[in-house]
């Protein structure tokens, strides 16, 4: 059965995507070689087609991982079995396009750009050449609004509320999906402000040296929490630009702000621009010193995001030395010496933290059928070699931590230091029971927010807490 209705004109990035393809390809010829940011240049004054042929031409997209409003994809499959013609056009390069309408198969043309760019005035005169005067249009802001004039009938997705009025007042809309605006919430999870409780590090040595009253440097430690953690959100917007490909293909990843296109490209890069601007100065008002710690700190970070972690162990490494980074950059900050001990202790513990992601990562790729990640060299195999290296850094950790309480320098600092084996026993409870509950696939893939919500590892937590003050200021002199 054929349906008697106009051809409907379908626009690309923002309308049947919620992303934009072109600032998409960009991130991935970035991606490529940082280089490419100087042809990138060079080619703008050569015009909009010129730099979207080379942009499409190096970069690859891949329709299969795009995001798409699926709300509109089934209203136009619906259209397509009903008989209707469908025509994406779009601003993009004919390359980008043609890839996502072979992707779909419910095209049955494609008007995009080549030789020009095919944006406002060139999109409706390519329009009204393909397939006459009569069409019905769906697109996504107020830049269609001149396309809309000419149409029969509107197709809105997503448009704001003024432009949907503007529209109403000229042609009748034959559909309308919606999607709300971007909360406080999906901000949060944009720039992962759970993952500031890892910056909660910074307050290591002040607890450790037993100064966490002395209200100064409390406030110091405070400010200097807050610059790193505004400073990692930077980090994290830049990594999930770099992992969008990946992510998109991850079980829970997927489902991240930016891979989901719940948050533009733009907006994320002009707030994680800001965050790492306001970071930055805050701790400067720290120290210089403190400063150049939180440099350091980017330095290594970024070589991670976007080199080392392609690199099977080297990863797991230099996560657990970002940890010992925060305790040392609150060290720094308050302007406390660490113990070489807790430095030793940390390097492990963070790292059988780091193995324990990696392995509940692997594991679930394994169930899931898979056999290799994608963006790191792990592959599900590699659990035979990672469970044991993961526990062992673990029990290392344990040892140097039992070493320290035997040494000179706690029989100094400590009342009752033979108290600090509750610590001990209680440390080879919690990462023995996180190694436990790795291999019963119960893990979240990051421990650390595995912890925060686990009851027992709260639970702990406050016994340990509660055992590291008696031995402090508590002196049992019949204690064996």
């Amino acid at each position: 059965m054929t349906i008697d209705k106009p051809p409907l004109v379908v626009d690309l990035d923002g309308t049947l995507t919620p992303t934009d393809t072109l600032v998409e390809s960009v991130v991935k010829v970035v991606k490529q070689s940082p280089f490419n940011l100087i042809k990138l240049a060079l080619l703008l004054p050569k015009g909009k087609a010129a730099f979207k042929r080379f942009v499409a031409a190096n970069s690859g997209i891949s329709p299969e991982t795009l995001p798409y409003r699926e709300e509109l994809l089934e209203y136009l499959r619906s259209e397509k079995e009903a008989g209707r013609r469908l025509v994406l056009a779009t601003a993009s390069h004919e390359t980008v396009a043609t890839c996502v309408a072979d992707h779909l198969g419910i095209f049955d043309d494609v008007i995009a750009t080549d030789s020009t760019n095919l944006k406002g005035k060139n999109k409706l005169a390519a329009i009204r050449a393909a397939i006459g005067e009569k069409f019905v249009y769906a697109g996504d802001s107020a830049v269609d609004i001149e396309i809309w004039q000419s149409a029969s009938a509107a197709v809105l997705v997503n448009v704001s509320t003024s432009t949907a009025r503007a529209v109403r007042k000229i042609i009748p809309v034959e559909a309308e999906f919606s999607r709300g605006p971007v909360g406080l919430l999906t901000w949060a999870k944009t720039l992962r402000v759970h993952q500031w409780l890892k910056n909660l590090l910074i307050f290591v040595p002040l607890v450790t040296a037993f100064s966490f009253l002395n209200v100064e440097k409390l406030l110091t430690a405070t400010i200097a929490f807050l610059a790193f953690s505004v400073t990692a959100s930077a980090t994290y917007v830049a990594n999930d630009l770099w992992d969008l490909e990946s992510d998109r293909v991850h079980p829970r990843k997927k489902s991240r702000p930016l891979a989901s296109a719940e948050v533009s490209i733009v907006s994320a890069l002009i707030v994680a621009v800001l965050c790492l601007l306001i970071g930055l100065a805050v701790a400067w008002t720290v120290s210089w010193q403190f400063f150049s710690m939180l440099v350091l700190y980017l330095l290594v970070t970024t070589s991670y995001s976007w080199i080392l972690k392609q690199y099977v162990l080297i990863d797991v490494i230099l996560l657990s030395l970002l940890f010992t980074l925060r305790i040392v950059s609150g060290a720094v900050a308050v302007e406390i010496t660490l113990s070489k001990w807790l430095l030793a202790f940390s390097v492990f513990l963070f790292l059988s933290l780091a193995l324990v992601k990696r392995c509940a990562e692997l594991l679930s790729l394994g169930q899931s059928g898979g056999e290799a990640t994608s963006g790191r060299d792990y592959r599900v195999g590699d659990l035979t070699v990672l469970w044991p290296l993961g526990v062992g850094a673990a029990m290392s950790s344990i040892v140097v931590f039992g070493l320290f309480i035997s040494s000179p320098e706690t029989a100094a600092r400590y009342a009752t230091p033979v108290a600090l084996w509750l610590v001990a026993l209680g440390l080879v409870y919690w990462l023995s029971r996180l190694w436990i509950k790795t291999a019963r696939g119960e893990m979240h893939d990051d421990p650390v927010v595995y912890a925060i919500k686990d009851k027992g590892s709260r639970v702990v937590a406050i016994l340990m807490a509660a055992a590291m003050l008696a031995a402090h200021y508590l002196e049992f002199s019949d204690f064996p």
